[in-house]
């Protein structure tokens, strides 16, 4: 039977290349996709996720979930100053106008209701931005960290970040929400990391390979991982052909675990007052230390491993 999955995200172009990836796979059955101010404007991320299932021809519910951080009015630098020159995520992607409407039902409701309900004990909530919808809905109803069967997020770095010198920009967005989820007790966690994402790159090559697939998802992940390389060219460490695709690595760890490597076992905690480290993921890798390990972090992943499920995703393979 293929595995459950409910995405939460906000989307931009690596969570789109994801949402592809989940809807594509035959091993998983994407169940909701759920959506979270993040990468742009919570009504932009919306917008992007249904003209990306529509694209695609997938019929899955879509949930409006949070429009900004759990208890902070914006971000610790607000968007339109973080972002005043672009970057890898445009305000909309380039996809036709969605034809499709969201759900009813809040991603918080949803989330409470579902992860109640019989179906929650075996479906993996995969959450790929900020975490504010999670935390809500935790909040809400404490019961969900025993319901939650599994959580795979995307988000953090050890020693580094993306954002700030020290901080990765879904968890900087909201840290007061990460780290509310990640000291809720949910059993099973585990965490990718900037440090999986970007050693395990997708390049021009790889999208010649998805070109040639010729499906709507293909060429679609393939027009958004290009434009990814094209604005990851000053990027640390990039060759200037390829870049992470951070959101779908989550995605293709269901299907392959052994995709990440290095996968330890530890306290995780992350960093709300720090004037220069706010959001940072503190990651306790001492022997010693006598907090409980509450994620599994992953340090690596195997690119070819990646590419190869992507591909598979996106020709309707398994």
């Amino acid at each position: 039977m293929a595995l459950k999955l409910i995405l939460d995200c906000d989307t931009g172009t690596d969570d789109a290349v994801a949402i592809m990836a989940a809807a594509g796979h035959s091993a998983l059955e994407l169940v909701a996709v759920t959506t979270v101010n993040g990468n742009v404007p919570l009504s932009n991320v919306t917008e992007n996720t249904l003209r990306v299932l529509d694209a695609i021809g997938a019929s899955v519910p879509v949930h409006i979930g949070a429009a900004r951080p759990l208890v902070r009015p914006d971000f610790p630098i607000p968007r339109h100053i973080l972002n005043s020159k672009g970057g890898v995520h445009p305000d909309y992607l380039d996809l036709p106008s969605s034809v499709s409407s969201p759900a009813e039902a809040s991603a918080v409701r949803f989330l409470v209701d579902y992860y109640l309900g019989s179906d929650g004990p075996q479906t993996v909530l995969v959450a790929t931005g900020p975490l504010t919808n999670v935390a809500l809905a935790l909040a809400a109803e404490p019961r969900l960290a025993e319901r939650i069967p599994r959580l795979v997020l995307m988000g953090g770095a050890r020693g580094w970040g993306n954002v700030t010198p020290a901080a990765e920009f879904n968890i900087w967005v909201d840290p007061e929400a990460a780290e509310a989820v990640l000291t809720a007790g949910i059993r099973d966690v585990t965490i990718v990391p900037l440090d999986a994402t970007h050693s395990a790159p997708v390049s021009l090559t790889d999208c010649d390979r998805f070109d040639a697939i010729d499906s709507p998802a293909a060429r679609a992940a393939s027009a958004f991982i290009r434009h990814r390389i094209e604005n990851y060219k000053d990027a640390p460490g990039n060759s200037r052909v390829d870049a992470p695709v951070h959101d779908a690595l989550c995605v293709a760890y269901l299907v392959h675990p052994e995709v990440l490597t290095d996968v330890r076992e530890w306290p995780v905690h992350v960093e709300t007052r720090g004037e220069r480290t706010i959001g940072q993921t503190v990651f306790d890798a001492r022997e010693w230390s006598t907090e409980p390990r509450n994620a599994r972090v992953a340090l690596g992943a195997d690119p070819k491993l990646f590419v190869r499920f992507l591909a598979d995703a996106f020709a309707g393979d398994s």
